[in-house]
């Protein structure tokens, strides 16, 4: 079974890109996740680099900033490519399935955080139906 559930927080805002073939999007980031031990009362993290397609990618992209929580669940995928010097590189990332935000942001272009003082009664407002 290839299965992995990932919470930390985002290194950098998310890229996200659309592929030129079919048009979908994909989002790239990297999550720093805390590991569970210190090692001499320091903490240490990971970083774990992620891919993820499609709608996920666009909301990922569009509502996630630097330093924000967020959960992840997909699996783990190996990959080879050339690089340009010749030599062959070896890459390891996650390909989530689903992308929790357990943090907001309010990215400029993005839709502002909603607090729950924001929101309208559903009782204030005169039914148009």
């Amino acid at each position: 079974m290839n299965k992995v559930v990932l919470v930390g927080r985002l290194t950098k805002d998310p890229e996200l890109k659309f592929d030129q073939g079919t048009g979908t999007a994909v989002a790239t980031f990297t999550v720093a996740v805390n590991r569970r031990f210190k090692k001499e009362g320091q903490p240490e993290a990971d970083f774990i680099p992620v891919v993820v397609f499609g709608k996920p990618a666009e909301a990922t992209a569009n509502y996630m900033a630097k330093g924000k929580l967020l959960s992840v669940s997909g699996n783990i995928q190996t990959r080879t490519y050339d690089a340009k010097d010749g030599t062959k590189r070896y890459v390891t990332e996650v390909i989530a399935d689903e992308v929790d935000f357990l943090e907001w942001s309010s990215k400029p272009g993005g839709k502002k955080e909603t607090n729950i003082e924001d929101l309208t009664d559903i009782n204030d407002v005169e039914n148009p139906f």
